[in-house]
This record gives structure tokens, sequence and C-alpha cells, in this order.
């Protein structure tokens, strides 16, 4: 199978590498998504001898400087345009078990290839020849079969660098993929690993994150919950699984009931912290658990909790607190719109409600909407049409509001010259009684309508104000 090359800067460096004889081929990430269809800006170049000399090399045609090297694993980097091209050195690799770094040599292409997480990212093709993979683990068949496996023993593969589960997951998640049944087994048996603190917090997280940024993340997250790795990685939200809730408009168990959250928030964004807010939504029902006779089971309180639980998970998982606040606040409020959903709730309730979710008000609707998992389509309908409503006072009290910024029609010089007043808190309290009567609807905002609201309300004020001396 050949693949079309798109990038001119590809084949120029095509081109570089016949002039000096150099044996080098585009591996990886690049040649999986190609034949995928999917658009890649990250190249990895494998050369057969001294990678850093042949960055360099291509650096200067480009009249470019290299952006690193790390002349330990034979590897440099350039960017070019929106392209960030690796360059490394064909190696095979050793490890030791107290590091996930590993000892290199320098080798040739089936070592180099065999040393690859996986089967779909251990496809080749040389830059010298005529565009054919080089498929030496049938990557090309699992691509078509959409199936994780590893080139060489799963449990070795794993035991050497514990990172790759959860790329293993990753890649799961991001391309619907199943994982081969080997491969499998040994995500399970060799999860420990990753509490063997050879791989970086920041690195699990983010490889964590990209997960929930998959297109359907409940993929990823019930394939770390099944391997178990998800007891190490997040256990709070493995603690959601078993706890029976009412099934009113959600999924009776809160695992489940979460990932069809973080899917339906899925749909509607990308942002990935409203997808973490989604995933951990609940978090903290497991802790707020009661029966109540009549009722059934009862979490009252699992926002507030929840939303305070929230600081640990963050320092725990090194994961940006300038994110902290937004999740805290989501997960804080998340169960109080659809109580203002009734027909006598006041504008005050709405304000609040806004003010407290500010610029994240919007957000906070798309996640309350997505927490409903009811599999009964009218229950379904009663609970968005509730949120509709919701949605449509929010809109509502937020325009008077901003209406309450306007100026009576009748002036303040007007309303001390026909009532005989000085400037006083008495003219304020017309004024306020005319712009009120607007905001309400009693009288149009017009000025000779306003004008006749004065007359019409000016004694009763003006003799309260008298009786107040």
């Amino acid at each position: 199978m050949k693949i079309k090359i798109k990038h001119k800067e590809i084949k120029s460096i095509s081109e570089i590498a016949a002039e000096l004889n150099t044996d080098a081929y585009l591996v990886g990430g690049y040649v999986r998504d190609t034949v995928l269809g999917i658009e890649c800006t990250d190249i990895d170049i494998m050369v057969i001898g001294d990678a850093i000399s042949f960055a360099e090399e291509t650096a200067k045609h480009f009249k470019k400087e290299l952006s690193a090297v790390y002349k330990n694993f034979g590897t440099a980097l350039l960017n070019i345009s929106n392209l960030k091209i690796e360059f490394a050195s064909a190696r095979k690799e050793s490890y030791r078990r107290d590091s996930r770094k590993p000892n290199v040599e320098l080798s040739n292409l089936t070592d180099d290839l065999s040393r690859r997480d996986f089967t779909i990212n251990a496809l080749a093709v040389s830059l010298t020849g005529k565009s054919e993979i080089i498929d030496l683990f049938s990557g090309l068949d699992d691509l078509k079969s959409g199936i994780i496996r590893t080139p060489l023993d799963p449990e070795k593969t794993f035991d050497d660098d514990p990172l790759r589960m959860l790329r293993a997951v990753r890649f799961a998640s991001k391309f619907n993929f199943s994982i081969e049944e080997n491969t499998f087994k040994a995500l399970a048996k060799y999860r420990d690993r990753l509490k063997d603190k050879i791989v970086s917090q920041e690195r699990i997280s983010n490889e964590f994150l990209q997960i929930l940024e998959s297109r359907v993340p409940s993929t990823g997250l019930n394939l770390l919950f099944l391997t178990g790795l998800m007891d190490i990685v997040f256990p709070e939200v493995s603690n959601l699984a078993g706890v029976e809730q009412r099934k009113d408009y959600h999924h009776k168990d809160v695992f489940y009931h979460t990932l069809e959250v973080v899917d339906n928030t899925a749909r509607k964004t990308g942002n990935v912290w409203l997808r973490f807010a989604a995933l951990v939504h609940d978090i903290a029902k497991p802790k707020t658990k009661r029966f109540a006779e009549g009722t059934g089971w009862t979490f009252h309180g699992h926002e507030e909790l929840g939303a305070r639980m929230m600081k640990k998970i963050f320092e725990r998982m090194k994961l940006p607190f300038t994110r902290l606040e937004y999740v805290q606040k989501l997960v804080r409020l998340h169960l109080r719109p659809i109580p203002l959903a009734s027909d006598d709730v006041t504008d005050s309730a709405i304000r609040r409600l806004a003010a407290d979710a500010g610029e994240d008000l919007e957000d906070l609707l798309l996640l309350c909407r997505a927490d409903i998992t009811s599999k009964n389509p009218d229950k379904m309908k009663k609970f968005m049409n509730n949120y509709d409503r919701v949605e449509k006072k929010i809109i509502e009290v937020q325009e008077k509001d901003k209406l309450r910024n306007f100026q009576s029609p009748v002036r303040g010089e007007e309303i001390m010259e026909i009532c005989n007043l000085n400037p006083s808190k008495t003219v304020g309290t017309i004024k306020k009684a005319i712009e009120e009567a607007i905001l309400d609807g009693i009288i149009p905002n017009d000025y000779d309508e306003a004008k006749k609201y004065l007359f019409k309300i000016k004694d009763g004020i003006l003799k309260g104000a008298e009786g107040r001396k």
C-alpha cells in the first residue's frame, strides 16, 4: 500500500535524504493518520545512522535553527511553518524496572519498529523509496479491523513503560478501536506499575485529559474502569460504580450515569474542563449516600462536598489551578437551576443564580441538560422543558435588569417643578416609581404616559413623605 504525501516540506526532506544518500523513513503517527485520512502536523522521521547530523542539514536547507537537540537519545526537533518534525536515529531500547527512560543503542529499521508501542504506530515509509508502507507487524490489518495491539509481548511492553497502558486506552478512545485480548489482559495485570512512580503525574494526567477529549469519552473511561487503571488514575471515579440512585432522570448506577453525562457534554462542546466538570459533578455521592424511608437513596449536600473535594484532586493529579474555580463552581451549582422552573420563583432567585454562575452560566446550563439521562422520553421531555423555562426566565430577568439602567422619561427637574419640591429623596422616590411601573409593564416607556402616571401617584408619595417628617 502506498500513501500520498501532501506536505511539500516532507518532499523537500526526501530530496535532501537522496542527495546525502541517507536512509530515512517517515514513521509512526504521521503514517497512521495519513492512512486514516486524518490531518497530522507532528512528523517523525527515523534515520539509519546519525539523525542529528541529518536534522542539521535539513535545518540549513530551510534556513532555520533546530528547536532542540537531545544527543543522549540521538534526536532533534525542527519547527517549519505549522509542522513539528522530530528526527531520531534508528535504535533499540532496554529498560531498568526503576525507570521508563530507556538505554539506547543505534540499530536498524526492524529493531526500531519493534520497539514501538502499538502495531498501528509501527508503520514506516521510506523517504527515498516509492511511498510504499513498510508493515512488519500487521499494523495495516489492525487499522482496518480497529484493533489496538502491541508489536511484541504486551506484558514486556507495559512493564518497560507503564505510560503505554494509558496510551493504549487513549488510542482506543480516540479512534473507537477495541483492545486485543492479550493486550487487554496485560493492562489489567500490570496496572500497578503506574504506582511505582516511574511515570510522572503530569504525564498520567495529560493522557487522562486526552481521553476526555475523545469524541466519545466514555469509551476510554469505561476501559480504564474495566482494566482497573481507573482505580489508580482517578479512584474517586471508580468509587461511583455500584452506587445505586433513584431512576427518575438518571441511570441507576452513578458511574454509568456519569459516563452518559460526559458523553452528552462532549456532543455539545470540546471544552475539556466542562467535560471534566461533567465527570466529577456527582463525585461526592458515595460519601453522602443515605437511605430515606419513602424516598429511597438520597445524596444531600453532594454538590457542596464535591466542590470542596476538587482542590485535593487537582493537587494530587497536578491539574492546572487556573481551572479549579471553574470546575468547583459548576459542581457546586449543578442542582441549582431546576428548582427555578416553578411558576412562583422570584426574580431575585433567578438573579442570584445568574450572579453566582457569572460568565459560566451558559456552561452550567449545558451541564444541567447533559445531566438528564433518563431513558423515558416523557420524563426527558419534561425535564428539558423545565431547563428551557429556567433559561427563558434568566433571559427575561437579565433583560429587565438591563432596562434598570434607563432613566425615567420624566426628568428630576420636571418632577420638582410639578410637585413643587426642592432636591430631595422624595424626587428620587417618584422617579423610581415611574421607572418601576415601566419595568413591570404598567405603563409603556413613553413620555406622555409617564407624565400621566406622575400625576396619578404624586399625591400619595408626597403625603407619605410628609408623614415621615
